[in-house]
């Protein structure tokens, strides 16, 4: 009886002992338990120093007010007598001080020095900018390295963004629906603003404040006119004013039929003189109420969205009328270059090259053309986009998803940093080797100095604002990454991870292995070796590569896989759709042979014979098994890994993403007997001893069917 009580009361203890708040995503500011650690950090930063009077002030000293009482058990004393830490931006710094900086000159605007120095025996911390904006951005630097338990006595940070224009794209609707969004509705609640500010406002900026996001675009790129009408201009405002102090700027969606739309005009012809005023007296309207006002996002002339192509104009013609309007204004244009038109039949892979490379240099230069990181869309794996590279005239914003419209939705847990660092890193060789995808998007291989990074976000009224606890990382790795695209995946998931749960190495040792291998994992029981595009129609929830008759062959997964008795694979050489030509050389010569072809992409640029002979020694039927296969026990070992983290993690979040791991492994199962059955078809092989066999037919896993899957509009009919 006494051993029962003992383990009832120990698990009591545990279940108290670790609370985390999943609200406050990766600012959990809880007591440090070492109290050595804590001892010092007092001794180091009991007496702050702070002369600024401005919003951004209030908000940098409510931080550190925040964070000591949480971290430190301590309130902090804004001391200017006898300060350890010391925060002013540079004009103000004591020029002792400021002599005893390290490389104060190589910070832009943005960035932030954060430096222990000893001052006449004294120790002291100090963290410097040139505006107050670096101070906010290196005030949350420097309360991570308390939170990853640091040694203050040897800081010495330089730090600056190399992206300027660090952005998330909300795909929310103005009914507060999200198109591809899995963490419930849209915190944007359009009917009650401007008058009621919600708390989820100034916690979202926050948030994004603390990572280096300096921009959100609040609606869907496939936009309503509606939000740029003065009643929704003064709702923006409102949100404006709430995200200013966290150096954040709001932009919006441009729908380009708007001057159509709000019964002003007859035409949206980027040419015509009436047109062209129109977007200059809107722009007028909204700068005059929103000064700072980031400018527009626009999706124009794709998947049923108006145009310029609609009156014979050209993606320059509509991206440079806008430009004009939103320059006088320091406004920026951002022009999405995912095209593809139904009536062109080339490879849908080809298509935003083929429209928007002979444009280069001709774009205004307040304009960035914002290119997703694949040419398909945001698959589990694509090459990289074979724009970036070709357009070296043209400022490229690099569009990645951290929703995971392909991979899983709201129920799998998929660590897409590691996805961002894997097409950063890739290699365009279009100035020799080393010109890596992130040379070009930070500018550094541009002939434009205008950079960008956008996010499509995956952020709602969930408690814990992504819906799975594990999305918080995607977000927080975005954020890094945009900051600079050098950064490691694998220090992203130890920081997030420390900054979330806990420093224990036990813990972070691991969960950031469990979090790098598994976007591998999805790749495996989704799209192998290079396949793409195979899920389920409409909500892309599960897999579906027999869906075809849809309303156009792009949409369909046979137009992708091409799986027939002779093979599997898009052909993308010069015996195909030639999409490999849109690459430089060096990669045309490399992947034109399926031999010297990377597994990883061999059936995207080719259609092999199932008994084509892998590198493996296996034959390719084998492999894409083995890979099936694969994917499903790597999320048996992330079931396996996560069941001894409990003491780590708050109950309630334990509990949730061990129900959400035994959804994944059940779908990853679903998506590697469906595929493989269908596939088997064509193949006529026996399936490997290794596939466990597979008790349900190929009919059984066609007939299930997924409604009111999340992550698109509701039907109320």
């Amino acid at each position: 009886m006494k051993k029962i009580l003992f383990s009832l009361l120990f698990v009591l203890i545990s279940s108290y002992a670790v609370c985390q708040n999943p609200y406050d995503l990766w600012l959990q500011y809880d007591k440090i338990e070492d109290k050595t650690l804590i001892e010092s950090y007092k001794k180091q930063v009991s007496n702050v120093y702070l002369n600024l009077n401005s919003a951004t002030a209030d908000v940098i000293k409510e931080e550190i007010e925040k964070s000591f009482k949480g971290l430190l058990n301590i309130d902090p004393k804004f001391d200017n007598k006898t300060p350890n830490l010391i925060i002013s931006t540079l004009d103000k710094l004591d020029p002792s001080l400021k002599k005893k900086l390290s490389k104060t000159s190589n910070i832009n605007d943005e960035g932030y020095v954060i430096q222990h120095i000893s001052e006449k025996g004294e120790s002291k911390i100090i963290l410097s900018a040139k505006t107050e904006k670096g101070l906010l951005y290196g005030v949350f630097n420097f309360i991570k390295q308390i939170q990853l338990h640091k040694d203050l006595s040897k800081l010495t940070i330089v730090d600056s963004p190399k992206i300027q224009k660090r952005v998330l794209n909300h795909w929310d609707n103005l009914d507060r629906s999200v198109e591809r969004g899995y963490a419930g509705f849209s915190i944007w609640d359009w009917y009650l603003l401007p008058e009621l500010i919600k708390q989820e406002y100034i916690d979202y900026a926050r948030a994004n404040a603390s990572i280096g996001i300096n921009g959100t675009v609040l609606t869907n790129v496939n936009s309503n006119a509606l939000v740029l009408s003065p009643r929704y201009i003064q709702k923006l405002k409102a949100l404006a004013n709430v995200f200013r102090p966290y150096g954040i700027q709001v932009y919006l969606t441009a729908r380009f039929s708007a001057p159509i739309e709000t019964g002003d005009l007859e035409t949206a012809d980027p040419l015509n003189a009436e047109v062209k005023q129109w977007w200059k007296d809107k722009a007028e309207e909204i700068y005059t109420e929103i000064p700072d006002f980031g400018g527009f996002l626009v999706k124009a002339n794709s998947e049923g969205q108006p145009g310029p192509n609609n009156y014979g104009r050209s993606h320059v013609d509509g991206a440079n009328m806008l430009a004009e309007a939103v320059a006088p204004y320091d406004g920026l244009i951002m022009w999405r270059a995912f095209v593809y038109s139904e009536e062109k039949p080339e490879d849908r892979a080809k298509q935003a090259y083929s429209e928007f490379k002979p444009f280069d240099g001709k774009f205004k230069d307040n304009v960035l053309v914002q290119v997703k990181n694949g040419a398909i869309d945001f698959q589990p794996r694509e090459p990289f986009h074979p724009l970036f590279g070709a357009m070296p005239d043209t400022p490229l914003m690099m569009e990645f998803q951290i929703t995971q419209e392909y991979l899983g939705g709201m129920s799998h847990l998929v660590f897409l940093p590691k996805l961002f660092e894997e097409v950063l890193e890739e290699d365009t060789y279009t100035q020799g080797k080393g010109s890596t995808v992130g040379k070009i998007i930070d500018g550094q291989l541009s002939n434009k100095k205008l950079t960008g990074m956008a996010g499509v976000a995956n952020i709602g009224t969930a408690k814990n604002w992504t819906g799975h606890q594990f999305g918080q990382a995607n977000w927080y790795g975005f954020g890094r990454l945009a900051w600079n695209p050098e950064t490691s995946a694998e220090s992203i998931a130890k920081d997030w991870l420390k900054m979330t749960f806990s420093n224990k190495t036990d813990f972070v040792d691991p969960m950031s292995k469990l979090l790098l291998e598994s976007r591998e994992a999805v790749v495996n029981y989704m799209t192998p070796l290079g396949l793409h595009h195979i899920m389920a129609a409409g909500h892309h929830q599960g897999p579906g590569p027999w869906v075809k008759d849809m309303p156009r062959p792009d949409w369909t997964s046979v137009y992708y896989h091409k799986a027939d008795e002779n093979g599997i694979g898009f052909d993308r050489t010069s015996s195909g759709s030639n999409a490999l030509e849109q690459y430089a050389s060096e990669i045309q010569e490399k992947y034109s042979d399926p031999a010297t072809t990377p597994d990883k992409y061999l059936l995207w640029f080719h259609h092999l014979p199932w008994n084509y002979k892998m590198k493996s020694g296996k034959t390719l039927w084998y492999e894409i098994a083995a890979h099936y296969q694969k994917g499903v026990e790597q999320v048996e070992d992330m079931q396996k890994t996560w069941q001894k983290m409990q003491e780590y993690v708050d109950p309630q979040v334990f509990k949730e993403t061990n129900m959400l791991l035994d959804i994944q492994l059940k779908e990853a199962k679903q998506w590697r007997n469906a595929c493989l059955l269908y596939f088997q078809q064509f193949s006529k092989m026996d399936l490997p001893d290794l596939i466990p066999k597979i008790t349900k037919d190929l009919d059984y896993y066609k007939s299930l069917e997924t409604p009111y899957a999340p992550g698109i509009r509701p039907s109320w009919n």
